[in-house]
């Protein structure tokens, strides 16, 4: 789920990251109910709060982080994260693995049912994916099975995924992602999208939970469902409600006076630092996948490629010069009182394969600005300073703080004299189309990945054809990049994703200088929350307790 943008993969197929919903969500209350048919789990209900949006149940009509937030906690998926690990395991699955370089071959556990009663078999799953692929729904993921060209059972345990390319490592991780939740073929359509009123009646679920109350964007009541066999394990917690909040406002005064027991995705800034002095209640923070970061392009940025002034050399120094003086932790502590922290990598903290070649090579050598080294990067390269910058960033598409954000970028740059900016903003509508045509020689962008896997952080930004559209061309790492994706062996992955970390962090394409945390707020006897908040990015009710 792209921030921005589109992604494009070298391996022949085009993907497509969809934008987050923008719709509010109304505001209901309830009452705590326990239990159910067919439920499970441990005693007791808690209440989570959230201004998060639902565009639909059918996960072919969705692809965005309030709909999957709640099809994360009913539908069960091939592969899933454990707690704590941003890497896939089998869940509803006895095993998964490549049977050759284009058969990705998935056994099911035995027994398994959907919460009304029909079995769940291989069947389901190749109706589950052919019908993303038949649906197509623009507002749905149907493109993040870019490399599947079709799926095939064998018997009712077992299903074959053929991939168009070999040697896929990224599928296994595409299968726990928003095109990955399984669904009842005999309650689902195969060509059109199933409403969620449908689906709710039907008990159309066979995750941790299923829903027994549902109205939309107001207040969905959960149950434990006692056939589940995944890799989560049984609910911490019988029964859960989700009651949606049309502000962040509200949200932060329901979980202080004890409304709701968890407060989710989303508080501003301001509220959290409140939140933190407040004894009533407790803050938890994790790694998020949100990444902000600056984008350079090589044509017209100062001494870029179609520049009368051309100069490749001069044009990475002054690359070089913004990263440092880029001050990462004023920008966290002073805009975002740490909802957002500093990034010194190009794949976030908290994912395999994670380095921070930005730390080491810029700045202080620890984190800090240095405005001396700067100096000696332009001077070296002979740039005269002041250098004029423009800097493009959007006031409307990354939260009401991007302005104080390139305020104070700008304030860092020109602190020193080796910089003129000139600070120009733009709405997104106009904004999403100018960037790619060479009109902003830098300019903000942010990206929330569609997978927790390095490759969705590299892929995207760094090969030859990428949605920056920012003239970057490095063959060596581009070649690295589609390396990684095909290399069956963890450790040698691993060690290529931390090689490309280090040449894109000499080259300077983009500079990523904030993470956004994962963070939630809860009455001081929930437990589980610091578990569920890890790098997979889903926040998984059946942690919770008391």
């Amino acid at each position: 789920m792209a921030l921005a943008g589109h992604r494009r993969r070298a391996l022949g197929v085009v993907g497509i990251s969809a934008a987050l919903a923008l719709v509010l969500a109304s505001c209901a209350e309830t009452d705590d109910t326990t239990g159910g048919d067919g439920t499970g789990g441990g005693s007791g209900g808690i209440k989570v709060g959230t201004t998060d949006v639902i565009t639909s149940l059918d996960p072919a009509g969705s692809y965005d982080n309030g709909s999957f937030a709640v099809q994360n906690q009913v539908y069960p998926f091939l592969l899933n994260s454990p707690y704590g690990s941003p890497d896939v395991e089998p869940d509803i699955a006895e095993s998964a693995e490549f049977t050759s370089p284009t058969e990705y071959t998935v056994k099911l556990k035995d027994g398994l049912k959907w919460a009304n009663g029909n079995d769940l078999t291989a069947s389901d799953v190749k109706f589950s994916f052919d019908r993303q692929l038949a649906i197509a729904d623009p507002n749905g993921p149907s493109s993040l099975l870019y490399n599947l060209d079709s799926t095939e059972t064998t018997d009712d345990l077992t299903v074959v995924f053929h991939l168009k390319s070999e040697n896929d490592q990224i599928f296994p991780q595409i299968l726990s992602s928003p095109v990955g939740p399984i669904v009842d073929e005999e309650t689902f359509s195969a060509t059109e999208l199933t409403p969620s009123a449908d689906i709710v009646k039907a008990k159309a679920f066979a995750g941790p939970y299923t829903i027994t109350d549902y109205t939309e964007n107001e207040l969905i009541q959960y149950a434990a469902y006692d056939g589940y066999q995944g890799l989560l394990g049984a609910p911490k917690t019988a029964s859960v409600t989700a009651q949606y909040f049309t502000d962040e406002t509200s949200l932060k005064l329901a979980v202080q006076q004890g409304d709701v027991d968890v407060a989710t995705r989303s508080l501003s800034p301001t509220d959290l630092a409140d939140l933190r002095k407040d004894e009533k209640v407790k803050v938890y923070d994790g790694p998020g996948g949100e990444i902000r970061y600056i984008v350079f392009n090589f044509n017209t940025q100062p001494f870029g490629a179609t520049t009368p002034e051309a100069d490749p050399a001069k044009a990475l120094a002054v690359r070089q010069a913004v990263a440092h003086l880029l001050d990462r932790e004023a920008l966290s502590n002073e805009i975002y009182n740490g909802a957002y922290t500093p990034l010194y990598s190009y794949v976030p903290e908290g994912l395999t394969g994670a380095v921070e070649p930005l730390k080491e090579l810029y700045g202080d050598g620890n984190g800090g600005p240095d405005a001396a080294k700067a100096k000696a990067a332009l001077e070296g390269a002979g740039v005269a300073t002041p250098v004029k910058l423009s800097l493009q960033y959007s006031p409307d598409h990354y939260g009401n703080s991007s302005d104080e954000e390139y305020a104070m970028v700008e304030k860092q740059l020109e602190a020193d004299g080796l910089f003129d900016v000139t600070l120009q903003s733009t709405l997104w509508d106009v904004y999403s189309a100018e960037r790619t045509d060479d009109l902003y020689p830098a300019y903000q962008l942010g990206w929330f990945p569609d997978y927790s896997d390095a490759d969705n952080y590299l892929s995207p930004f760094f090969l030859k054809e990428n949605f920056l559209a920012n003239h970057y061309d490095n063959a060596e790492v581009n070649d690295l990049i589609l390396q990684q994706a095909t290399t069956p062996d963890a450790d040698q992955r691993t060690e290529l994703i931390g090689q490309i970390q280090e040449k894109v962090a000499q080259d300077l394409s983009t500079l990523p200088f904030l993470q956004g945390a994962q963070v939630a707020v809860a009455a001081p006897d929930i437990t589980g929350v610091q578990d569920t908040l890890d790098a997979s990015f889903k926040f998984r009710y059946a942690a919770l307790g008391r």
